[in-house]
């Protein structure tokens, strides 16, 4: 089973459809196609059958970013839970862009949280789209991903591996064979969400969000109170069109805020469902225990009946065959008795 992630954008699709023989559907432009995890049907590959798994980026462009980590989550949980494992997950990352910006650093450092430090070494970082580069200015912009400390570099320390895709699928099944070898290895928030217990809030990638989300609104507070500031200028100059400027900024500011208050309560109300839910199943469990020990209880107690009973039964039977040898015993012992006497009565006759 292998996993694909990556920016809007990036290639996702494409590759799993050039390798699978799928028909996932391909976006156009910007604009997120994948909105939901989307899985190939099993297929052979180098004798093993290989499932893919295409799962949205958190730059969607339908969703929030809560519902992208939710909806992540909770399928890597309920796919760890039912026994499957993952034997790698590719980073599909396009080298046609000019620079790694702010979003796409955000978008991989998501994605390191969610698989965790130790399963790094099962992480392909798949470079895409090199025939919109000339060959010099794409293997520049590799070197820079490779040894930047603010780009791939710590996660290549880790041992993952970084890959060229060619877009054809000699290309994609060489990227592949370099992953199904693999030992299949829990990602770090399927062992937070299954293993520990943990709700979406409180793993790695959970916490990542949520202080994401606490800085954009810091930032934006900042922002609305330089637009009031610059309004008072306006009011003062009697600059309507600076005024009118500022208002749709603010408006669009406002929206954004918005958003990200919206995003908070999400994640907090998941938070709090999932406590909730965990608390039950704890409950559930313990009640399950308390059961199994009152059953366990009873059958130790009724083996001891049943083994007090058989004792019984064997002192019983015992005592029923110690009375009756007595009784056979005595039996004789009066036979003998009349025997003597009658001898002794024939000797007295003679």
């Amino acid at each position: 089973i292998l996993r694909v992630m990556g920016a809007t954008g990036s290639g996702k699709s494409t590759f799993i459809n050039l390798i699978s023989g799928s028909k996932l559907r391909v976006g156009t432009d910007l604009k997120s196609c994948t909105s939901d995890v989307h899985e190939t049907a099993p297929f052979s590959f180098g004798g093993r059958s290989v499932v893919l798994f295409d799962t949205p980026g958190f730059d969607d462009t339908t969703k929030s970013d809560t519902d992208i980590l939710k909806l992540i989550a909770k399928f890597l949980a309920d796919t760890y839970q039912n026994g499957a494992i993952l034997s790698g997950v590719i980073y599909m990352h396009r080298i046609s862009d000019v620079r790694m910006g702010g979003i796409a650093v955000r978008n991989f450092s998501m994605f390191r949280k969610l698989c965790g430090e130790k399963s790094l070494k099962n992480v392909a970082i798949v470079t895409n789209f090199w025939s919109e580069v000339a060959p010099a200015v794409g293997a520049a912009r590799e070197g820079q991903l490779r040894s930047d400390d603010g780009f791939f570099k710590p996660v290549l320390d880790k041992q993952a591996k970084l890959l060229r895709h060619d877009g054809t699928l000699a290309g994609a099944r060489m990227i592949v064979a370099e992953i199904v070898k693999n030992h299949p290895m829990a990602l770090g928030i399927q062992e937070e969400m299954v293993d520990e217990k943990k709700s979406i809030l409180e793993t790695a990638a959970g916490t990542e969000l949520n202080r994401e989300l606490v800085e954009q609104a810091r930032k934006h507070a900042e922002a609305m109170e330089e637009i009031r500031e610059e309004m008072k200028v306006a009011i003062r100059e009697r600059d309507e069109e600076s005024q009118q400027e500022l208002r749709m900024a603010a408006n669009k500011l406002k929206a954004e805020m918005e958003r990200v208050e919206m995003d908070f309560r999400k994640l907090q109300a998941d938070h709090d469902e999932d406590k909730a839910r965990m608390k039950e199943e704890i409950r559930f469990q313990e009640q399950q225990k308390a059961v199994a020990e009152l059953d366990m209880a009873k059958k130790e107690l009724a083996e001891s009946e049943r083994r007090r009973e058989e004792e019984s039964k064997q002192e019983m039977e015992r005592k029923e065959l110690q009375d009756k040898v007595q009784a056979q015993q005595q039996e004789m012992f009066s036979a003998e008795q009349d025997a003597m006497r009658k001898e002794m009565s024939e000797l007295k006759r003679r």
